[in-house]
């Protein structure tokens, strides 16, 4: 069977007590949406160890994927989190949705101690700044699943597929559900403007994969 070539852009279901993740929901819009001409493919991926690598197959299974950009929750953040670096580590600072808090354990025993984003970050900050839309580049996804989803699709994907990982801010729904029950306040983004810096880095990774003339 012939694969489909799309763009694929996954996100996290709710963890950590939060009944929404904007990464959810900005994958929920994108499905089925064309971003330069190129089919858009969005999937949810599971906050557990157990299962991530087999849903992140299952996102990949059937396609001939042109870019991958991997979506997480960041909470605190203040801008659009450009990802530079995914370590070879799971050492979990809350346990996973299963209850799993996996500590000091490499992702993969054989593998690279890490491996570089190759999304056009530079680009993607330039341009979104440029937008007024807040976005910094980060040494590294961490050390919990959005890591981990960063290190296995890099270690699969080929080197020519556009492949990384962008960390997105609380949603002020979040922050206001957060005061209701007595928390402090927290940075957020509105959802369009979340929405809108991701295509931007969709649009931006497919440029960079188009073979120039």
């Amino acid at each position: 069977m012939k694969k489909k070539k799309a763009a694929l852009v996954t996100g996290f279901e709710p963890y950590g007590g939060m009944n929404l993740n904007p990464s959810a929901e900005i994958v929920r819009r994108l499905d089925g949406a064309k971003i330069g001409g190129v089919p858009v493919v969005g999937r949810l991926l599971p906050v557990d160890i157990a299962r991530l690598d087999a849903a992140l197959k299952a996102a990949l299974a059937g396609l001939d994927p042109v870019a991958v950009i991997l979506l997480g929750l960041a909470p605190g953040e203040t801008c659009i989190r450009l990802e530079r670096v995914a370590l070879n580590l799971a050492d979990f600072p809350i346990p996973d949705n299963a209850g799993a808090k996996t500590r000091d354990q490499p992702l993969d025993r054989r593998g690279n101690a890490a491996l570089w984003s190759r999304l056009p970050l530079r680009a993607i900050e330039t341009r979104l700044l440029g937008m007024g839309i807040p976005a910094r580049l980060s040494e590294s996804a961490g050390t919990y699943l959005c890591n981990a989803s960063m290190y296995r699709a890099l270690s699969w994907l080929p080197k020519r597929v556009p492949c990384g990982f962008i960390h997105l801010p609380l949603l002020p729904a979040q922050v206001a559900i957060g005061l209701e029950s007595g928390g402090n306040p927290q940075p957020s983004m509105a959802f369009p403007v979340q929405r809108r810096a991701i295509e931007i880095a969709l649009e931006l990774s497919l440029e960079s994969a188009t073979p120039k003339a």
